[in-house]
């Protein structure tokens, strides 16, 4: 084993420069146990040699020393064992034990000239190092140089000992390999300079075989290095580059960078720590010839399935009156995602824009009836005949209303409402020919004058359906409640800015359950029964009377109103989580989680929502007792957790007919 000096373990950090940092840990390391100089215990080793001829510095096993002295034999058993206070700390090196022990048996060895000279590794690590100095000269024999995890921003390069064949830097500040080009070691082999700060397309010009003309392995990962196509035209001049670590760049994410990176370099054998195979050689043969015709872009696919274990909170809800409201709950799902150049997939509507969301729910848009009804102004000449027409129907209404069951209209308006929801596809409330978009907030028969007191009657935002900085969100389409609601959801997202899209991969993105509440209340408001004359009175029951002699023996069907206004839509989060994106940076093609967010649901809804299908299902109502019918009980009761199935894949070529595709389209 190569000897060696390492930095890091035990030792507090010492800021500064790599030969202060050097200097602390041999401080510490052979004069730990020496707290009080040369001392007692083995003053006779410590003589000038001028005192003594060189055969007495020899010791000798029947040499007996002082009572104050401890032999050698007795140091060396104290430094060793686990249970003394001079062991050495778990983790030290090979490297530490043999200094321990020689500064024991040879302690006049124990000199600058000695470390300088016999030491070919060193490795300072974590220890706060912000210079290079010249001190690094001094070792003459040194090979391996690591200086990872500090605080080093540039690198005088004629500081570096010619002799080193290993440079690391990683895990350091350093935006750019220029400073190591001025000149580089000469024999340099490996140079690792991983998760660094370098971005920019020059950093190409400084990998080429002028600066590195022996390099064997180079490791650039974890950078922000965009230009693929400069950069491999650089490293085809290192005619003795065979392993190479770029995953980690935002140039690594398009989707030929594996198969254009193995074919422009013959030589690689190993690529972001996999090894190229002869099938990858084939496969992507003469793909490095149109290299400069290839997209400079990222392409993924973000999949949801299944939603499941969604609370049904509308057998919660009041039976609806014929004054309303009538509630309808949809539910859907969002996630972040940096902001596309081409927007392609199977789903309308997809992207949300946060502003036009927080827009409708603040400022929402006045219909002109009701501006003409609430806010006072100039009314629109309307025909008598429909006037009365409506008063009638609405009469008809209210009286059909007190015979019926309230249920059975909540029923058909619900159903009505859903298959609204379906068809639009969107993310914002749409104009339908069954409904009309309106601003209230609470069934309001009196005009407010009041912001105040409209902003009190408006739905709260919850902060967390709102998008992260550099991002938009992206929703599934709107669905009612089902015990599985399938989102049936695929978006293809075309990014150019590979910069962002790194820094987005790291944080992750946030992928949210949200529940759409909306009410809506007829347009026009049945009449208030006002007491009449007792004459009048007798003339109207005849009337009815007459009515329901012509009608008598036909049942006449229930007619919801169909101009229908609608309230802002109540969002509220039933659940949300964060999505880990980071294995898509290390070189995996896919990321599939089922977000877990707990139990939502509760036995009580559970119990009614049972009841209710099995009303729906009276035709089939024997088959079905073993399904819905059965009543859960406390002591089995094991309810389904809210999840959500995600999907997010990165593509990558398989081939290179694979990857020229979208040149011949």
């Amino acid at each position: 084993m190569e000897p060696s000096v390492s930095s890091d373990s035990g030792v507090p950090p010492a800021g500064g420069t790599v030969s202060a940092a050097v200097q602390e840990h041999l401080r510490q390391l052979c004069l730990r146990e020496f707290p009080c100089g040369t001392g007692s215990w083995n003053k006779s080793r410590f003589l000038p040699q001028t005192w003594r001829t060189w055969r007495e510095l020899v010791p000798r096993e029947e040499e007996t020393v002082s009572a104050g002295e401890e032999t050698v034999e007795a140091l060396l058993g104290l430094v060793r064992s686990h249970h003394s206070p001079w062991a050495l700390p778990k983790g030290s090196s090979a490297e530490d034990s043999f200094l321990r022990e020689l500064a024991i048996q040879s302690p006049l060895m124990i000199k600058d000239t000695f470390f300088y000279s016999y030491f070919r590794s060193l490795r300072v690590v974590d220890k706060g190092v912000s210079l290079v100095d010249r001190d690094l000269l001094k070792f003459l024999n040194l090979e391996e140089l690591v200086l990872s995890a500090n605080k080093i921003m540039e690198i005088d390069a004629t500081n570096l000992p010619p002799t080193l064949k290993v440079l690391e830097l990683y895990g350091n500040l350093i935006t750019s390999m220029k400073c190591l080009c001025t000149p580089p070691p000469p024999r340099l082999q490996h140079l690792g300079l991983g998760h660094n700060k370098m971005l920019g397309s020059l950093e190409s010009l400084y990998v080429t075989s002028n600066h590195w003309p022996h390099l064997v392995s180079l490791d650039l990962g974890f950078n922000d290095l965009t230009d693929l196509q400069g950069m491999i035209a650089s490293l085809r001049t290192l005619q003795h580059l065979r392993l190479l670590v770029l995953q980690g760049n935002p140039l690594a994410l398009v989707p030929y960078y594996r198969g254009f990176t193995i074919d422009s370099l013959a030589g690689l054998c190993v690529l972001d720590d996999v090894t190229v195979t002869p099938n990858e050689k084939h496969q992507f043969r003469g793909l490095s010839v149109s290299g400069d015709l290839l997209a400079r872009e990222a392409q993924f696919v973000v999949t949801i399935g299944n939603l499941k274990g969604v609370m049904d909170n509308s057998v919660l809800d009041p039976e609806p009156g014929p004054e309303g409201p009538f509630i309808t709950y949809n539910y859907y799902v969002t996630y972040d995602f940096v902001k596309d150049e081409e927007t392609e997939g199977t789903n309308e509507m997809a992207e949300v824009d946060p502003d036009s969301v927080l827009t409708e729910i603040v400022n929402p848009t006045f219909s002109t009836e009701e501006l003409d009804d609430e806010v006072g102004q100039e009314e629109v000449p309307r025909e008598p005949g429909r006037e009365a027409h409506k008063e009638e129907r609405a009469e008809e209404e209210r009286e059909e209303a007190a015979e019926e069951v309230p249920e059975q209209v909540a029923e058909e308006m619900t159903d009505e409402m859903a298959e609204g929801s379906l068809e639009s596809g969107g993310t914002e409330l749409g104009e339908s020919e069954s409904s009309v978009i309106s601003v209230h907030s609470a069934p309001l028969l009196q005009s407010i004058d009041s912001s105040e007191e409209l902003a009190k009657l408006r739905p709260p935002i919850d902060a967390q359906v709102c998008s992260s900085p550099g991002t938009v969100f992206f929703s599934t389409v709107h669905k009612p409640w089902e015990d599985v609601i399938s989102c049936d959801y695929e978006m293809q997202h075309t990014l150019k800015d590979l910069v962002p899209v790194k820094a987005f991969l790291l944080s992750g993105t946030t992928v949210t359950i949200v529940e759409e509440k909306i009410l809506s209340w007829p347009l026009v408001p049945p009449p208030v029964e006002l007491p009449l004359p007792g004459k009048k009175g007798k003339g109207e029951n005849d009337k009815r009377k007459e009515k329901d002699k012509k009608g008598k023996g036909v049942k006449k069907k229930k007619e919801l109103p169909k101009e229908l206004r609608q309230d802002p839509p109540v969002l509220t989060v039933i659940g949300s989580g964060l999505v880990v994106l980071e294995p898509l940076l290390v070189g995996e093609p896919m990321v599939s989680t089922v977000c877990n967010f707990g139990v939502v649901r509760t036995l009580e809804s559970d119990k009614l929502t049972n009841l209710r299908d099995s009303k729906k299902t009276k035709k089939a109502v024997k088959k079905e007792k073993s399904r819905s019918g059965v009543a859960l009980s406390e002591s089995v009761y094991e309810p389904e957790p809210l999840t959500v199935e995600v999907t997010i894949q990165l593509i990558q070529c398989r081939s290179a007919e694979e990857a020229l595709l979208g040149l011949v389209a």
